[in-house]
């Protein structure tokens, strides 16, 4: 029998207004996220991947309850995110953290590092005053830093550092939950696989659970367990990693697994170029989103809008020609 979700997103909508003229009139809305539903078990790592602008980051906002949905809820635990008192949704944060992808702009240039660490345990009043300073030196020695650049400013560290001391942030309250925003897209190509591997070494060490972000199908291959295809706003195809790999069953999930570099140049298959440009989020397509790019388009898909219907233990796409 599965454990109950750690995390549950239920058919979440964000919606954001537009406005133009002096008195800033309401002239429209940009769709980011539409009806996007998914649940992360406990020690999960669960993947969102797609385009820049399809709305991932946007999600992850609005499961950490940084954004407040248009429509739909969050669970953590089985209890709604929304409608728990400022204070209980306080208490929850605890459990919940982010690392962000830029680690420089995510860090304070003009306090310590040692101050950044202690923040957490000074906001939620963990341990001993005098104790802090220390705990923050060990939280740099988790994460493979010396533990005397607590006295040093983010300047004086490299990209994968900054990054490190990030990821040391988020863990010191020892959260059930991090988000993982696109977490070595800012860094250099020999780095990425380090810090993936304190990832996944810390997960394991700690028992998280992670929403791991990201564009990258290849990373996301390496260190997820599920993974869901977005495209503007929506979930094209959720399911277990293996099996969306070995067999892609929407068009889109198809595409862009076709532009990833195989180690073995014999074994690659053709390439898949999608024609012209994803549609605006402020005028979506009716029917499919996809259907404008589509190579297996057909008349249905320009008016009927596909649901996420099972495939498969576990398996979901959303398509109406597979």
């Amino acid at each position: 029998m599965n454990p109950p979700p750690l995390v549950e997103a239920i058919g979440l909508k964000k919606s954001f207004p537009l406005r133009s003229g002096v008195f800033s009139r309401i002239t429209g809305y940009a769709h980011a996220v539409d009806g996007v539903s998914f649940a992360i078990a406990p020690g999960e790592t669960f993947g969102l991947v797609g385009e820049s602008g399809c709305g991932k980051s946007t999600t992850g906002r609005l499961v950490l309850r940084l954004l407040t949905p248009t429509e739909g809820s969050v669970k953590f635990e089985g209890a709604d995110l929304g409608s728990l008192p400022k204070a209980g949704l306080r208490e929850l944060r605890r459990q919940m953290q982010i690392v962000f992808q830029d680690p420089y702009a995510s860090l304070n240039p003009r306090i310590t590092i040692g101050s950044t660490l202690q923040e957490p345990f000074d906001v939620h009043d963990v341990g001993a005053k005098q104790d802090r300073k220390r705990l923050a030196a060990e939280l740099l020695a988790k994460v493979g830093l010396p533990e005397d650049g607590v006295g040093k400013y983010p300047h004086e560290f490299s990209g994968g550092q900054r990054q490190r001391i990030g990821i040391a942030r988020a863990i010191a309250l020892k959260p059930k939950f991090v988000m993982l925003d696109e977490p070595v897209s800012a860094l250099d190509v020999s780095v990425q696989a380090q810090v993936l591997n304190l990832l996944m070494d810390l997960k394991q060490e700690m028992g998280m659970a992670y929403l791991f972000i990201s564009h990258d199908l290849s990373v996301v291959e390496k260190v997820c367990d599920s993974v869901a295809v977005m495209y503007l706003g929506k979930m094209m195809e959720t399911g277990k990693v293996d099996d969306i790999y070995a067999n892609p069953i929407h068009p889109y999930t198809e595409a862009l697994l076709s532009a990833v570099a195989a180690p073995d140049p014999q074994r690659k298959g053709a390439r898949i170029r999608l024609k012209g440009d994803a549609p605006s989020i402020l005028t979506p397509p009716s029917g499919c989103v996809f259907h404008s790019r589509c190579p297996l388009k057909i008349k249905d898909c320009e008016t009927v809008e596909p649901k996420l219907t099972p495939r498969g233990p576990g398996r979901f796409a959303a398509c109406l020609v597979r």
